[in-house]
C-alpha cells in the first residue's frame, strides 16, 4: 500500500431544488491509474459511467455519503455539503494521509486527525485526479438516485433535470406543490409550498 494515501473529496447536487447533496471520497491507487479523469461536468454521461466503474474497480478506497433535503433545510446547503463530505471521509475503509477537497472550505476534520494534511482547492476537480474521481462518483451516484426518485415522485421529471430548477420543474412545483424530497428553504419550493 502506498505511503501517501490522498483522499479526493467532491460533491454533486448543491444547486438543485430536490434530492440530497452527495459527496464522494476517493483514494486512487498510483499502481492502477484511471485514465481520462476530469471534472464530471466536462464529461458526457456515458464517459462518466465508464469512468465511475473503472474508479470503483481500481481505487484503493472510495465512499459515498449524503445529506438529505431535510438536513439541507435545517443546516443550509453549505453546512449540509460539508457534513456529507465529512461522512464520505468517515466511510473510507482506508485511512487517508492527506485530504484534498474541491472548493474553498473544508469539512470539520480535526477530530478525525486529518486537519493537518487537508487542503481546499478551488476547481480542484480540474487539477487533482483524486478530486476528479470523487466528482465523477458523486455525480453518477446522485444521477442514478434521482432517476429512482422519479419513480416515487413521477410528476416532477426528476429523472431528466435531476432536481435542478428548470422551467418544467418549477411549473410542476407550482402545479403540485413540493414533494418530500424537495428543499423547502429554496425559493421556488417556498413559493410553491401550501
Amino acid at each position: 500500500m502506498p505511503a501517501t494515501r490522498i483522499a479526493g473529496v467532491d460533491e454533486a447536487g448543491r444547486g438543485p431544488l430536490a434530492g440530497p447533496v452527495v459527496a464522494a471520497a476517493v483514494i486512487l491507487d498510483p499502481d492502477r491509474p484511471v485514465h481520462g479523469l476530469a471534472d464530471s461536468k466536462l464529461l458526457a454521461p456515458a464517459q462518466r459511467e465508464r469512468l465511475a466503474a473503472e474508479i470503483r474497480a481500481r481505487a484503493l478506497a472510495c465512499a459515498m455519503a449524503w445529506a438529505d433535503s431535510s438536513e439541507i433545510d435545517r443546516l443550509n446547503i453549505l453546512e449540509a455539503t460539508l457534513l456529507a463530505m465529512r461522512r464520505a471521509l468517515l466511510g473510507l475503509p482506508v485511512r487517508p494521509t492527506a485530504v484534498l477537497v474541491d472548493g474553498n472550505r473544508l469539512p470539520r476534520l480535526a477530530d478525525l486527525g486529518l486537519a493537518a494534511g487537508a487542503r481546499a482547492i478551488v476547481r480542484g476537480d480540474r487539477s487533482e485526479p483524486a478530486i476528479s474521481a470523487a466528482s465523477i462518483l458523486a455525480k453518477t451516484w446522485r444521477d442514478a438516485l434521482m432517476a429512482r426518485l422519479h419513480h416515487c415522485y413521477p410528476g416532477f421529471g426528476l429523472d431528466g433535470h435531476k432536481g435542478y430548477p428548470t422551467g418544467a420543474h418549477v411549473a410542476a412545483l407550482r402545479a403540485q406543490g413540493p414533494s418530500p424530497v424537495h428543499r423547502l428553504t429554496f425559493a421556488p419550493c417556498k413559493v410553491a409550498a401550501p
